[in-house]
């Protein structure tokens, strides 16, 4: 009896080896017998990992210190250019403290007022002229500030004329702001200042920014068979702790790492995801910098009067002129509203694109690439919704993530397009579909009949700036090439928008993170053969409420004005 069950036991153990040598030899096989039942088992293990995700999670390194060797080396040129940029956009803090920061004493929107400063004739104002509101900013307990660093918005606008526009705010360094509005409508005007964030809340925002860019993490799937791991990913992870694999970007050296699966190899990785946000940032006192309507985008009161009554243009032009300070002159809008409708000030002669077949006619023959993140997927979106002609091709992409591609055969119309490559906090991105916007731009053929749509700057707020120049830096040059292989070649760019705060949205999607990006943006393709759509100014000057992804009514005058662009008005037409 014995010998019979060793002799059975014996048999069982060789035809178990056998099979697990079968399944190893082809375990893909078997992955696609079972395609659907072995997919929802490597779901249900990955939620599973991804809840064990550990809490404490490593700390983002400076690139000044242990990023340092991340990226190619910069030339001189390019660190004289950083410097420059970075110098162009410092922002003054508050004076060093003994003691921490105590609420009663930082800016408070309901005690600081602004007034309507007269001009030299006394209070009349013409088309024509600066307008110029002071504001003074008063802590909790009343008393005012005297120094600077608080970011206020400013806003000239007429309900009754659909009309709106971006103030310019200058800090005097001493507790005094100037808001200044060229006057560019006949009728009312109303003024309107916002505080968005106390000097001390962008203080806290700017520690936020250079010590804990980890607070947004990302995270990859790993999967051979049946198999699969999730590690963490950044574009910057410390070595010491576990192996990494390197992703960086071997044509311009772009970074990007993931902690190295315990089992799998490198080249396994499926996808790139968002992994979370880490929480629990602020001390209590500094979270009372962050509330909402309290110390968040509030209103601050006028003084006075808070409307004028703007006159047609005076006529003595150089009167006018002699009027206009300097500053106002650097500080010119890129445009206004007027009637709802965008009016650019940089030499676009704006068209109403209402009806979809002027569209058609406008993109006929032409091959439009949009490529960036989930605010230029709102102008792909926009596209086939108002012009029925274009159909949308099942490229079976994910819901919001892509690529997306829309075709109309009848006008030889291609519309397509994808994400810009990591960081990006989408859910998940196929490993195969992380495609660098200089690498696509690479590999286009260009010319007179291609529209190319670049839109980047949302998910670098968390990261040093320096990270964001780098990355702009590569997409200009990639522009450059374009342009001198195919000069006809049309390049939008279009800029960071404003976008509803709370107290956690503030500390990673900041509208003051997205200011300084839009001023490095603006200033890096300046003198370029681009259009910049300045959706910055025209969220701002627009009567909506502010959001990540601006309402239709916005996002139709950025594409008219984009086809305005494209399709120009002949100075025939325009007579």
């Amino acid at each position: 009896m014995c010998r019979n069950l060793s002799k059975y036991a014996l048999i069982f153990l060789f035809l178990a080896l056998s099979g697990i040598i079968f399944l190893l030899r082809n375990i893909h096989t078997v992955e696609n017998w079972n395609c659907h039942t072995i997919s929802a088992l490597y779901q249900l293990q990955s939620r599973i990992q991804s809840s064990f995700i550990p809490v404490n999670l490593p700390t983002f390194h400076h690139n000044r210190t242990f990023c340092a060797h991340l990226g190619q080396k910069p030339s001189p040129e390019d660190e004289l250019e950083e410097r420059y940029l970075l110098d162009s956009i410092a922002w003054p803090g508050p004076p060093p403290r003994t003691s921490p920061i105590v609420l009663r004493q930082t800016s408070d929107p309901v005690h600081s007022l602004f007034a309507i400063l007269p001009t030299k004739e006394g209070r009349e104002w013409h088309v024509g002229d600066q307008l110029e509101a002071l504001v003074q900013m008063h802590d909790f307990q009343g008393r005012p500030k005297h120094y600077g660093g608080d970011f206020l918005l400013a806003r000239l606008h007429s309900p009754e004329f659909g009309a709106g526009l971006a103030g310019k705010v200058l800090d005097h360094g001493n507790g005094f702001y100037s808001a200044m509005f060229p006057l560019l409508w006949v009728g009312s005007a109303q003024v309107e200042v916002t505080l968005v964030h106390s000097s001390e809340a962008v203080a806290v925002l700017r520690r936020l920014r250079e010590e804990r860019p980890d607070r947004v993490f990302f995270k990859s799937l790993f999967r051979l068979g049946f198999l699969s791991e999730t590690t963490l990913c950044n574009m910057c992870l410390p070595p010491d702790q576990q192996p990494l694999c390197n992703y960086t970007d071997l044509y311009t050296g772009e970074p990007w790492y993931c902690y190295k699966p315990k089992v799998l190899g490198c080249d396994t990785r499926i996808n790139h995801a968002k992994g979370g946000y880490l929480k629990h940032l602020l001390t209590n006192k500094e979270a009372l910098l962050f509330q909402s309507g309290v110390n968040i985008k509030v209103r601050i009161h006028a003084s006075g009067p808070d409307r004028i009554n703007v006159l047609p243009p005076r006529k003595d032009r150089a009167e006018v002129e002699s009027s206009v300070k300097p500053e106002a002159i650097q500080l010119a809008p890129s445009g206004y509203y007027y009637e709802d409708s965008w009016r650019p000030l940089n030499g676009v002669i704006m068209r109403q694109f209402n009806e979809s077949s002027a569209i058609t006619q406008c993109l006929k023959n032409k091959v439009i690439y949009m490529y960036g993140d989930s605010t230029v997927r709102q102008w792909f979106e926009h596209l086939p919704a108002f012009v029925p002609e274009l159909k949308q091709f099942n490229l079976h992409s994910l819901k919001n993530i892509g690529p997306f591609m829309a075709v109309d055969n009848t006008h030889n119309i291609l519309l397509k397009y994808r994400c810009h490559g990591p960081p990006i906090r989408f859910n998940t991105v196929k490993a195969s579909e992380l495609r660098y916007i200089f690498n696509e731009l690479d590999g286009l053929s260009g010319g007179p009949n291609t529209i190319v749509a670049l839109s980047i700057w949302s998910h670098f707020s968390t990261f040093p700036v320096e990270v964001y120049i780098r990355r702009l830096r590569h997409i200009r040059r990639a522009v450059l090439r374009l342009l001198d292989r195919a000069p006809g070649t049309i390049i939008v760019i279009r800029s960071a928008n404003l976008q509803a705060l709370d107290p956690e949205v503030s500390l990673y999607n900041s509208d003051w993170y997205s200011l300084q990006l839009n001023e490095v943006l603006r200033a890096m393709f300046k003198g370029l053969n681009v259009l910049l759509v300045d959706a910055w100014q025209m969220t701002l000057a627009h009567h909506f409420p502010h959001a990540l992804h601006p309402p239709p009514a916005i996002i139709k005058n950025m594409i008219d004005m984009l086809l305005s662009h494209v399709c120009p008005v002949t100075k025939k037409s325009h007579q």
